[in-house]
């Protein structure tokens, strides 16, 4: 009798399936929608990892913004579908949502970023400190998990944690008033070009610089076929957690029937340093 396959494989072939009704097509001449039409090795990439995940959805290239749109939507179900199977991990009262407002005060309902309204507030009445603070404190993440707070019956559970007297300012402490707080921020890019690179690290240092409190996960997922694109957003330090590819696995596959021997060491100095992961290593790096 052949045994199931494990719950992430089947995510991760649903989370596939569900690019290949929207996102990720090819056009008339074959190039897929996340290749660089102008650039041969970006679609002779974008054509393998296709070839790879074993179906062709043949259509017209979405918008820009459509095609975004829709990737966030398609990671943040893939999110929702995963993460609370991991309970068990990393238990709490989760929600995974994706941020379709481009108010840049909607990280205001986070704990960490609760003072950001305050702040914004001051800027719009006094144009010197707008002119100041420019958009340092501007954060619209695409994705976002959230942990919501413990009431003292669920802190108490197991024995008397807390009392009226005791951690009166913990954030996780429902009855302390405060907001649900920010596990992680997804920032979600189907391709990568230059101007998107510094998007997604100037939002992961605004919010490294603009929290008060623990620093959620930042992490950007993507579909770019192009390691030297890739490597922009994935090397180095310090801002961005680590980034997640929507097919690694076929995405070697096609770089190594390539044969471009710059475009595979590049890529494989980006996962063996662990700043490149495929989509279904997500969910167990939410759970730490």
């Amino acid at each position: 009798m052949k045994s199931h396959s494990p719950f992430l494989t089947e995510a991760r072939r649903s989370f596939h399936a569900a690019l290949l009704e929207s996102v990720l097509r090819t056009d008339k001449s074959g190039n897929p929608s996340n290749a660089d039409s102008h650039n041969g090795t970006s679609v002779a990439i974008a054509q393998g990892i296709l070839a790879r995940l074993g179906v062709e959805a043949k259509g017209a290239r979405l918008a820009g913004q459509m095609s975004g749109n829709q990737f966030e939507a398609i990671v943040c179900r893939f999110v929702n579908e995963t993460f609370p199977h991991l309970s068990h991990l990393r238990p709490g009262q989760w929600s995974i949502q994706q941020i379709t407002s481009r108010d840049r005060t909607a990280i205001a309902r986070f704990e960490q970023y609760s003072h950001l309204e305050a702040l914004e507030k001051a800027a719009r009445k006094d144009p010197e400190l707008a002119a100041v603070l420019g958009n340092d404190y501007t954060i619209t993440p695409d994705v976002v998990v959230i942990r919501g707070l413990e009431s003292d019956e669920s802190i108490n559970a197991q024995e008397v944690m807390v009392d009226a007297d005791v951690s009166r300012l913990a954030s996780l402490r429902a009855t302390n008033g405060g907001q649900p707080i920010l596990h992680a921020s997804i920032s979600c890019k189907w391709t990568i070009r230059s101007d998107r690179v510094q998007n997604a690290r100037s939002e992961a240092l605004n919010l490294i610089r603009n929290r008060k409190g623990r620093l959620p996960h930042v992490v950007v997922v993507t579909g770019e076929p192009l390691p030297s694109r890739l490597s922009a957003i994935a090397l180095g330090t310090g801002d961005i957690d680590c980034v997640y590819h929507f097919a690694l696995p076929e995405l070697q596959g096609a770089v190594d029937e390539l044969g471009h021997g710059d475009a595979k060491e590049s890529l494989n100095i980006m996962i063996s340093g662990k700043r490149l992961k495929d989509i279904s290593d997500l969910p167990l790096d939410l759970a730490i």
